[in-house]
């Protein structure tokens, strides 16, 4: 008979194998909480094959790095027939977080994306007080990115007044309410203004009191002390030397700017001798291969779409620089830029990069910043970093940037937001 935990961490998530920086934060809590005391945790998520009709960018199966024991990931089941299309993955989802909520055990629940994950556990809460059951459960909410500039921001512009009020209100019913940047609060507390504006409701107040910053958790150590034989190992099985490429490694959408960077990297007199090795999948990708494929380096540019978690921090510690050119579309708007982070840790090339939504707070003053729809600006930094920098430069430039990143490490991102939990338990 397994024992009964005696206290559980629940994270509600789109978790792997979806390439989503937060997707990754997921992961990085769950194995902090192991080492903070917590006997059980538990991501709740969806059916992989519920994954894969969304048309999210999903990495191999085969290239996810499995959970340390103790971990365990749960995809409930949908509840009902094909009638009702997303409401039943709903529904086995809430179900599932009901019955986590109602068994006794003390427990924390963190919900990544307002929606629909807060929205969901939220519903459960209701429920499962319903039942007259004991409920010994703490909730924290995460504000991560699209959930408030796609979902929040939308129906704002839109003036879906019941649906925005639906989204904020289940975030300002959980217990701790955090956001992953100062710039994601600063994007609610707007919206919510202009809520209240138009309705006369209370949101943005409430928002502005209530909304502490929580930064991704990130693994560190996964990018730290390498081991460079099998960084060469690495390159050598995609045919790539080291300094030799300038990296983009992310997801592949139209907001990422690798258009600008195709065509900055074409007009750059370094990227004549480096190739520009782009790493990912997303919904653009046909669309940018297109684009690579009429440009005057078409030649030098390489596409990988099957790079694994193992295998990234060891190409980004041996590019010759790292771009992440990325632009506010509607869709989306970079809240904060968790790889841009993992490329500091792992060393390699400076960060190229915009003053786009959270980037500043993720690269403080490490990055060469550039305009955003800028290829020319992006050739001159990609010369700037390869060209003008001596091995001296470039490695106090490593130095400052990874002495930066590490605020961000798992453990204490971490313990900062249980801190915020504790304040609110007492």
């Amino acid at each position: 008979m397994n024992a009964i935990p005696s206290r559980r961490l629940v994270i509600v998530v789109r978790a792997d194998p979806v390439i989503c920086g937060h997707s990754g934060e997921a992961r990085n809590l769950a194995e902090a909480a192991l080492h903070r005391g917590f006997d059980e945790v538990r991501i709740v998520t969806w059916p992989l094959e519920r994954l894969e009709e969304t048309g999210l960018p999903l990495k191999p199966l085969d290239t996810v790095m499995p959970y340390s024991p103790g971990i365990i990931v749960e995809r409930p089941e949908p509840v009902g027939g094909y009638k009702i299309p997303d409401g039943r993955y709903l529904a086995g989802l809430t179900g599932r977080l009901v019955e986590l909520f109602t068994d006794g055990v003390p427990t924390v629940c963190m919900s990544l994306y307002l929606s629909p994950h807060t929205i969901a556990v939220a519903d459960a809460i209701r429920t499962a007080r319903s039942t007259g059951l004991p409920v010994r459960v703490t909730t924290i909410a995460e504000a991560v990115g699209s959930d408030v500039t796609d979902v929040v921001r939308a129906c704002v512009e839109e003036d879906r007044f019941g649906a925005a009020a639906h989204v904020l209100s289940s975030y300002l019913s959980q217990d701790v309410c955090v956001a992953v940047s100062e710039y994601t609060k600063h994007v609610i507390v707007e919206a919510a203004t202009e809520i209240d504006v138009r309705h006369g409701t209370a949101f943005a107040s409430q928002c502005r009191e209530r909304i502490g910053i929580s930064y991704p958790a990130i693994d560190t150590a996964s990018y730290l002390d390498l081991d460079g034989a099998e960084t060469d190992r690495v390159l050598d099985s995609r045919g790539l030397e080291r300094e030799g490429y300038v990296l983009y490694l992310s997801r592949l959408g139209a907001a990422k700017g690798v258009d600008d960077l195709i065509d900055g990297f074409a007009a750059s007199m370094a990227g004549h001798s480096l190739r520009l090795v782009i790493a990912g999948r997303g919904p653009d990708a046909e669309e940018l291969h297109r684009h690579a494929a009429s440009s005057p380096a078409a030649e030098r540019i390489v596409f990988l779409d099957d790079v694994g978690d193992e295998e990234k921090p060891h190409l980004m510690a041996a590019c010759a620089v790292y771009a992440l050119p990325s632009k506010p579309r509607p869709e989306f708007t970079e809240t904060f830029g968790i790889a841009l982070v993992e490329q500091m840790l792992a060393g390699g090339g400076p960060v190229i990069t915009t003053d786009t939504g959270g980037i500043p707070e993720a690269v403080g003053d490490t990055a060469f910043t550039v305009p955003v729809n800028d290829p020319a600006a992006i050739a001159a930094a990609i010369d700037n970093a390869v060209l003008g920098m001596d091995a001296a430069a470039r490695t106090a430039h490593q130095d400052r940037a990874r002495a930066y990143a590490m605020q961000f490490d798992r453990t204490v991102v971490f313990d900062l937001l249980f801190e915020k939990v504790a304040t609110q338990v007492r």
